[in-house]
């Protein structure tokens, strides 16, 4: 049973990876999840209970996306990348329009908007915009572009609502939202130091060219309803366990009156709307919640549970993480983290879960399998006229990927 449970994951992963004709995620995973019960990888009663166990964390997803959806329809996006550029290109402040001023200002950007609106927002709604700044003031792109994508997943370690396998952990964590937030917050903070560290180096020919002086238009007023229901929903998150209520409605008021503003200004219909919580991705993660307790409940999850340890000293958070992270790079970074967290088990100590976090949303950068956010930006920048090579996307990985996990893994051990 494991050899076949194995193989409907690996037909799952490869069509989305592949995705031909454009098909959805779904398209196979759900067939996958169906055979594997109807073959008795997965008994009936426990791909329910799966199901029941991540109905409310697919909710949460859906509603950020519709809340990142309207934020991109409401022009948040293209404000952003306005003054981003209006920024760089004045020669005021600390003297010469330089090129790491520009992507100093990209990289807060692109952290920022993965941490408050998950990965899915920074690749496909704010790399766009960002992209056609660069052409605008006539700098290489290569920097802004691998810093989106690289931020996508490791600057999601922050909050529960930064990526799905945040919200997949969460509730196994034992943590408020704040708690869970004040935990992360120096390795988050260690991990963008570091790889903007890094990527200044790496760069460095790239960033030396200066952004063109003559695009100096004002990025004009705020889109301040946006900003202002954004701001709210985060603090709502933040009290949600204070006042006894799940995050999960937080988000779903948010995505309702954000997507109240979107429609009254006319900027998307309801069905874009609608669509925009993407359903055959949400199908895809209850598909892989499925299969993938098919292969925890087998003799894959049993070795994995035996090699990972069970306290909370710096070797064993740093072993949590590799581990976690070389999951991510083989079998992408979703299906690792359930994996992960079926080894370690119920009642894992807090520290190790996050640990495992740290590895599934900062070593995917190392390959495009690593999550399904290198493979939308890969897409996306390749019809944009930004080919990507394997080569150099695997270079930038192994430059920024090691010494990022593990100082993000000493600042956790020292906070825990």
């Amino acid at each position: 049973m494991d050899v076949v449970a194995v193989v409907l994951m690996v037909a799952a992963l490869g069509l989305a990876v592949w995705r031909p004709r454009g098909l959805s995620e779904a398209a196979v995973a759900v067939p996958a999840a169906v055979a594997a019960v109807v073959l008795g990888v997965v008994e009936p009663d426990r791909a329910w209970d799966e199901l029941r166990e991540l109905s409310s964390t697919v909710l949460f997803l859906a509603a950020l996306l519709v809340i990142s959806f309207a934020c991109s329809a409401l022009g948040v996006f293209d404000w952003v990348a306005r003054l981003i550029a209006h920024r760089a290109a004045s020669p005021g402040g600390a003297g010469h329009p330089t090129g790491h001023r520009l992507f100093g200002l990209v990289f807060a950007a692109a952290a920022i908007t993965t941490a408050a609106l998950s990965l899915d927002a920074t690749v496909l709604l704010l790399t766009p915009v960002l992209l056609s700044m660069t052409s605008a003031l006539r700098v290489p792109a290569r920097p802004h572009s691998y810093a989106t994508v690289t931020l996508a997943n490791s600057a999601s370690t922050l909050m529960p609502v930064s990526n799905l396998t945040n919200l997949l952990a969460f509730a196994a964590t034992g943590l408020g939202f704040v708690e869970f937030t004040a935990l992360m917050a120096l390795p988050w903070l260690v991990t963008l130091i570091v790889e903007f560290g890094l990527f200044c180096w790496y760069f460095r020919t790239d960033l030396a060219v200066a952004p063109g002086p003559d695009v100096l238009d004002e990025p004009g007023p705020a889109p301040r309803a946006p900003l202002i229901v954004l701001a709210a929903t985060l603090a709502a998150f933040g009290v949600s366990s204070l006042v006894g209520i799940e995050p999960v409605w937080c988000a779903v008021a948010g995505a309702v009156a954000m997507a109240s503003l979107a429609w009254r200004g006319r900027t998307c219909g309801v069905r874009a709307l609608a669509m925009s919580a993407q359903p055959g991705f949400l199908l895809f993660v209850c598909a892989l919640g499925v299969l993938v307790a098919g292969i925890s409940d087998g003799a894959i999850g049993g070795r994995l549970a035996d090699l990972l340890p069970d306290g909370t000293g710096l070797l064993d958070l740093l072993i949590v993480a590799g581990v976690a992270a070389i999951a991510a790079n083989v079998i992408n970074n979703i299906p690792a983290t359930l994996l992960m967290l079926a080894a370690l088990g119920g009642g894992a100590p807090a520290a190790l879960i996050l640990a495992m976090l740290l590895g599934v949303n900062i070593g995917p950068s190392l390959t495009y399998l690593g999550s399904l956010a290198n493979l939308l930006w890969r897409n996306l920048v390749s019809k944009q006229g930004h080919p990507v090579k394997v080569a150099e996307f695997t270079a930038v990985g192994l430059v920024t990927v090691p010494l990022t996990l593990v100082s993000s893994v000493v600042a956790l051990w020292l906070v825990t």
